[in-house]
């Protein structure tokens, strides 16, 4: 059966293993996918991930973080999904928690942080929000 949201299945993957204390999940690979965990790590939400098999096909697995025995990530939603898409200029990009959360947004330069991409003055499709 073919995923119609494989990013919205990766973010769902992760909120369900923090809920359950696992160290790590494992998430079918894909580039977007990839860049979106570089940025969570980039950020402090996951310690790591590495690619592996996963059958016969390649896999991430996620590091997750936790702090006090918290999970590092308390909320992750998927902003633009397939039916809506979810569009902002530089300007305009979602604060998150007065700035203490984070808004991923794929742009023309890369899978970027709100902060990032302010910084590079890019708008683009903004994937998740974070915090």
């Amino acid at each position: 059966m073919a995923l119609t949201d494989p990013l919205g299945d990766m973010l769902t993957r992760i909120r369900n293993g923090q809920q359950a204390k696992k160290d790590s999940v494992m998430s079918p690979a894909s580039k977007l996918r990839a860049r979106v965990l570089d940025v969570l790590q980039r950020e402090g939400y996951i310690r790591g991930y590495s690619e592996e098999a996963l059958g016969k096909h390649a896999g991430l697995r996620i590091e997750l973080k936790y702090f006090e025995g918290q999970p590092a990530i308390k909320h992750v939603a998927r902003v633009s999904k397939p039916g809506r898409r979810v569009y902002s200029g530089s300007k305009e990009l979602p604060v998150i928690r007065n700035g203490l959360g984070i808004t991923i947004v794929s742009t023309p330069r890369g899978v970027l942080s709100d902060a990032e991409a302010r910084d590079q003055n890019v708008g683009g499709e903004v994937l998740a929000e974070v915090f």
